[in-house]
């Protein structure tokens, strides 16, 4: 009997697959398998048929000639394996952008050569990225990007919003701020939400900005119905484009807020009693609708809107993507080239708005190409305190009152004597009731008051609480004067 015939199968795929493949773990202890050289990495515990790791070993040992071996084999040298590489060092794993080495940012094409776009100081490059630097996670949902065009002289920029139905000038260069944001992965964007009368192309604009960064696979979808759902679809990729919101509850608000800033996920690992899987993730959020109701102050904040109008002159479907797809690389390059030049331009970082790195990546690109996009930013953010006050009546309400304080002067209360003030307010002379929703005791007031301090901060009315020996209060002011800021003018 020949010598290799004795050697147990589990060991003859150990030894092979530690000298054909690179083996690390994830903070999370996750443990994944990267080919020597390549840059995608997936997980070993991957049971699926498509592009999991166990098939690729199969493959693997049956090209070289090694051998086809059973799955009791397999799983007994993957279980030795992903002991051993628990020991090896810390690597993340990323999906579509990256962090790289000295200040450079990577952009996964989706290509099987692993080829990928480096964005440095200097300019950009396509190159495959060194394993070390960079490793790719890769999922149904990772579409493949064109080459993007060189030397484009910034026409891509022209044809995509020649191809978009974007109202003004102002929307046009948030948009170009969003993707340019979609490009940093260690920036936060707002989440745009493409809104427009029936017929705006809400829909196809919001592919069209999509695709950009996810291929011409990215697709818009519906809202999921539940929590699990949406953080699966947000974990498997990077921008997650929701389609033709009409209504957004408050468990729906408060997980987008999570997914545009930032969170982590904690659940018990299957088949285990004690063991947890952690799942983090900060990732592009894209909306469509016409309206979604009342909107809420934490995620208006979070929000930028941009308005469609309806195209004068209308095109078929296959006319439209057909032309899309071939000027795609073209608005790559081009959106490749204006990221550089934002990222070398300096500014001074606002600091009185919410989402201070887009406000200075806003900055920047006006510092660029003299655009209005920080002026247009606040613009946008002050639209949508109207919609947060309209669509709130205790909002509403404080403002009322608060025009009976002088300026300068201040107001303080009890939080009960609060709630009867200002609904004894709000019934007016007629004794109306109050609406359905109202707070029915101070703490719930307290509590409503805090989440609307920055919209009533922004129309000049100031919510504090503390405490004195006569108990807790609530007060109310308005200052002297708004703290002015620098406003840029806006493009005619």
């Amino acid at each position: 009997m020949a010598e290799d015939e004795k050697t147990p199968g589990r060991e003859i795929i150990a030894d092979y697959a530690q000298a054909h493949f690179r083996y690390f773990r994830t903070a999370d202890g996750t443990v994944y398998a990267q080919k020597v050289g390549h840059p995608v990495a997936r997980p070993i515990r991957s049971q699926g048929t498509t592009g999991s790791h166990r098939q690729e070993l199969m493959v693997s040992l049956y090209r070289d000639g090694v051998g086809l071996f059973n799955g009791s084999a397999l799983k007994e040298a993957l279980d030795l394996i992903e002991a051993l590489a628990l020991s090896e060092d810390v690597q993340a794993v990323h999906i579509r952008v990256a962090p790289g080495f000295d200040g450079a940012t990577w952009l996964d094409l989706g290509r099987a050569d692993g080829l990928s776009v480096r964005i440095h100081p200097t300019g950009w490059d396509i190159l495959t990225p060194d394993p070390r630097e960079v490793c790719w996670r890769r999922t149904q949902l990772t579409g493949e990007l064109p080459l993007p065009a060189r030397d484009t002289d910034g026409k891509g920029i022209d044809l995509l919003l020649r191809l978009t139905n974007f109202a003004n000038a102002q929307t046009e260069c948030l948009a170009l701020a969003w993707l340019i944001g979609c490009l940093s992965p260690g920036v936060p964007v707002p989440a745009p939400f493409l809104t427009g009368p029936q017929g705006a192309g809400k829909s196809t604009g919001g592919r069209m900005l999509v695709r950009i960064v996810e291929g011409m696979s990215g697709d818009l979808r519906r809202a999921p119905k539940g929590e699990d759902d949406l953080i699966a679809a947000v974990a498997a990729g990077w921008v997650t484009a929701l389609d033709n919101l009409s209504h957004m509850g408050q468990d729906l608000s408060d997980l987008m807020c999570c997914i545009v800033t930032g969170v982590e996920s904690v659940k018990r690992a299957l088949f285990t009693d004690g063991d947890v899987h952690r799942s983090a993730y900060r990732r592009p959020l894209l909306l469509t609708g016409i309206d979604v109701g009342v909107i809420r102050p934490d995620l208006a904040e979070r929000l930028l809107p941009l308005r469609l109008e309806r195209p004068s002159v209308r095109r078929t479907e296959a006319e439209l993507w057909a032309e899309y797809a071939e000027v795609l690389p073209v608005v790559l390059g081009s959106l490749l080239d204006l990221t550089v030049k934002v990222r070398a331009a300096e500014a001074e970082t606002p600091t009185d708005l919410r989402m201070a790195d887009f406000a200075h990546l806003c900055a920047q690109l006006d510092a660029a190409t003299g655009f209005g996009s920080l002026a247009a930013y606040r613009a946008s953010l002050d639209d949508l305190t109207d919609d947060v006050i309209e669509g709130d009546l205790m909002a509403q309400t404080v403002l009322r009152h608060a025009e009976t304080i002088e300026p300068g002067g201040a107001q303080r209360m009890t939080s009960t004597e609060w709630l009867q003030c200002l609904s004894r307010l709000y019934s007016g002379d007629e004794l109306r009731p109050v609406p359905k929703g109202w707070p029915t005791t101070g703490k719930v007031l307290s509590d409503r008051l805090k989440r609307l301090q920055p919209t009533l901060a922004a129309r000049g009315v100031l919510i504090d609480t503390g405490r004195t020996s006569e108990g807790r209060y609530l007060e109310m002011a308005r200052p002297a004067a708004p703290v002015p800021h620098e406003q840029q003018e806006l493009p005619i």
